[in-house]
């Protein structure tokens, strides 16, 4: 009887354990797909553009709540649609041949995962522009069908108030803080 009680452990421990790992998850990201757009407000206009994620990883676990992982843009892919304002922004703004790498590390989240359709979470981790780390929560809203899943954020950056240059000049004055909307597309395994 106690050999038959072991083996039957012993076996369902077997058959339980792909479940209790089936909670970790990895979203790989599509860059070709995912992108950053930017707004900056000036006092006579708005400036509008985009930069390429270069690449990214996500691992999360829903039941346990932990996240890991990065995703990382390329500093000169910065395109407002006027190359003489974004050869000023690779240069003089983001110094683009000393900080070749924006990036977000998340640490933790808040709010709850589902598995399939709609969530609405609250990303915190380190985003680090210029060199310099900063702490920083991000609202997500987060869409899962099947394999594919989808993250879009909103969030300010105080670029002036984190060390960068500020582009403004004579009576062009543009805002000290800018815009961010991002989109993360890619396949969750």
């Amino acid at each position: 009887m106690k050999i038959l009680t072991t083996a039957l452990l012993a076996t369902l421990c077997l058959s339980l354990a792909p479940l209790a790992q089936a909670q970790q998850h990895t979203f790989e990201i599509n860059s070709t797909a995912s992108q950053v757009s930017f707004s900056l407000g000036g006092n006579t206009h708005q400036v509008r553009g985009i930069f390429h994620v270069q690449s990214g990883k996500i691992e999360f676990d829903p039941t346990a709540k932990t996240i890991s992982g990065f995703v990382e843009v390329a500093a000169n892919s910065g395109d407002s649609g006027e190359k003489s304002r974004d050869k000023k922004m690779d240069k003089d703004v983001l110094e683009t041949q000393k900080y070749v790498q924006i990036s977000f590390v998340p640490k933790s989240y808040t709010g709850n995962l589902a598995a399939t359709g709609d969530s609405t979470i609250e990303v915190s981790g380190v985003f680090t522009l210029h060199g310099a780390p900063h702490d920083i929560s991000v609202p997500m809203q987060i869409h899962i069908e099947g394999s594919s899943l989808t993250a879009k954020g909103q969030f300010t950056v105080p670029y002036v108030k984190w060390g960068l240059k500020d582009p403004s000049v004579f009576i062009l004055k543009v805002a000290k803080v800018v815009g961010i909307d991002l989109t993360l597309v890619g396949t969750v395994q």
